[in-house]
């Protein structure tokens, strides 16, 4: 199976990696905040936008491909700008997928801790700023659960991307696609090397992540 690892194949990890990062990284910055602040605000209709997001936690990745499809084809109002079937076009795709996700992984974090730790805040005297950094402090195991899951809803999308990227070779084509063409065209052989390989980094990925994690845990508690 060694053998399949050729140019080809660390150019399309190049792809996958670049477009799933840069995907995580703008949802994971639109969504942190989002979710704490839907949290901590009430407003009319507050309850209709929670409800908005977890339908859109699970939307079918075809629909939302067609939709940035629609947007960003010759005659769509975003056409202007070329973008479909370019990496960038897939980042939007993955933002518009992920970003509800990591929104409601931290909405439901912060609910069930947000409240008190603001109390705590509260009476220790803190300004907004400070009460804000203590609160995503207090509540970074949700929101490390959240980049994970963002990650690796990224890592393993398949049908927006397609729409939208076109699994073009060399320019927009995936570990995903990849495992999709070639089990139409029947070489099994190195569509299960590009699973195994995708795996590999999920797990690692995992492990990196969590021992990170448990370092800062073992740091807050010694001082």
């Amino acid at each position: 199976m060694f053998e399949f690892f050729d140019a080809e194949f660390w150019a399309i990890v190049a792809v996958t990696l670049r477009v799933t990062i840069s995907s995580t990284v703008i949802s994971f910055i639109l969504g942190v905040p989002l979710g704490i602040w839907l949290q901590g605000v009430n407003f009319k209709g507050k309850s209709l936008v929670i409800n908005i997001n977890r339908t859109l936690m699970a939307a079918p990745p075809v629909v939302i491909g067609l939709v940035v499809y629609l947007l960003l084809m010759r005659n769509g109002p975003l056409g202007l700008f070329g973008l479909l079937f370019t990496t960038e076009a897939m980042v939007i795709a993955q933002v518009l997928l992920i970003t509800p996700i990591i929104c409601g992984t931290v909405h439901s974090a912060a609910e069930r801790n947000a409240d008190r730790i603001r109390a705590f805040a509260h009476t220790m005297g803190t300004n907004k700023w400070q009460t804000l950094r203590l609160l995503v402090k207090e509540l970074s195991g949700g929101i490390y659960f959240a980049l994970i899951v963002g990650f690796g809803r990224a890592m393993s999308e398949v049908g927006a991307i397609m729409i939208v990227g076109g699994n073009i070779r060399h320019q927009t084509r995936t570990m995903t696609t990849s495992i999709m063409m070639l089990r139409n065209q029947g070489d099994f052989e190195r569509a299960i090397s590009f699973g195994i390989f995708l795996m590999a980094l999920a797990f690692i990925l995992q492990v990196t992540a969590s021992l990170i994690r448990r370092k800062d845990k073992y740091q807050d508690e010694n001082i």
